[in-house]
């Protein structure tokens, strides 16, 4: 990911300026050992802010969750951590980071701390009575002070995703406009007004099992659901392709409303280089169907202590989509050692 550097209402010489500014009272409040006294700092100005969204994620009758986590340091490295999830199951996880920009950190931490249209201390209330709405997204922004080990969270409501929030939809009440703002311009300074999920476009989904060898041994992706739709009736093949990936004649599959959901296995056959794995990330349907791309992540180079025949699988399960279900061209990754 690319660092934007964007700043509503401000060129770059104004920031410029500002960090000047900033940088002359962190002068004038040092003492004779070169140290700056903690009440001369401003909140959070060595520390970090944290923006979390929790996004409600509905499709037909399944309910899922986004969660989307930002967190920039002072030292200007951010990371943004990303998951989805389908009836409380997780089914995939994604972390991005950068370097970042520490002189815009500290410009981003004045204007919260002084700012009158942003200013987080001024009376706000953290937490309103009551939470979000049902559809509504959940909004946390936490500034936490490293010198005086201290941290303020205020929790307010919107709607849409880390890239498309607004202050337009920001409740259940006036003062929620500004968290609502500060948290978009964290976004702004660090992964940049443009983002985009990983999950952009993908219905809810859960993951059922996923193991780097299945006793299954299939050599391509597959999907189970009933033959018509709203059928709750158990699809040919399933509880023997479950049996035989947990290597168990007599195990019983995972509950499936087979009526409303479908499960998708991502497999990518026979692989000899131990670590091999595949992931299933995004569930899309489409005008003509339902598109499900498959990411192999290979380890790099000596990184495997041997050669190893093995079968990686990624088992899913979703709110039933269109027909037909198309696994796409398959994506490589190289990862390296140790992650």
């Amino acid at each position: 990911m690319k660092t934007r550097r964007i700043q509503p209402g401000a060129g770059r010489g104004g920031i410029l300026l500002a960090l000047l500014i900033l940088s002359l009272a962190v002068i004038q409040g040092c003492g004779d050992d070169g140290s700056q006294p903690v009440g001369s700092l401003r909140f959070g100005q060595v520390g970090e802010v944290t923006v979390a969204l929790e996004v409600p994620l509905a499709f037909k009758q399944g309910k899922g969750v986004l969660l989307q986590t930002l967190t920039w340091n002072s030292s200007g490295v951010w990371q943004i951590r990303e998951s989805i999830s389908y009836r409380t199951l997780p089914g995939d996880e994604n972390l991005a980071r950068s370097e970042g920009d520490p002189g815009e950190y500290a410009y981003l931490i004045s204007q919260l701390n002084e700012d009158p249209a942003l200013k987080l201390f001024d009376d706000l209330i953290p937490v309103l009575p009551g939470g979000c709405l049902s559809g509504e997204t959940k909004v946390s922004l936490t500034i936490r002070d490293q010198p005086r080990n201290e941290q303020s969270t205020w929790i307010r409501c919107s709607e849409g995703t880390l890239g498309s929030l607004s202050t337009a939809y920001a409740g259940p009440d006036a003062d929620a406009v500004r968290v609502i703002q500060s948290a978009i311009l964290v976004r702004d300074f660090t992964v940049g007004r443009t983002f985009v999920s990983a999950y952009s476009g993908s219905v809810p989904f859960g993951t059922l099992d996923r193991g780097e060898d299945s006793g299954a041994r299939l050599e391509e992706p597959r999907a189970f659901f009933s033959t018509m739709e709203g059928s709750p009736n158990t699809p040919e093949g399933w509880v023997q392709f479950w049996r035989a990936h947990v290597n168990d004649p007599s195990a019983k599959p995972p509950v499936v409303d087979w009526a409303n959901e479908v499960v998708l296995v991502a497999a990518v056959g026979k692989k000899s280089e131990a670590g091999d794995s595949v992931e299933v990330r995004r569930v899309l349907q489409t005008g003509d169907g339902t598109q499900v791309p498959l990411f192999e992540r290979i380890p790099g180079d000596f990184c495997s202590p041997g050669a190893r025949d093995h079968y990686p699988v990624h088992i899913v399960v979703a709110p039933r989509t269109l027909l037909p279900i198309r696994f796409s061209d398959l994506v490589t990754e190289r990862v390296p050692c140790g992650l």
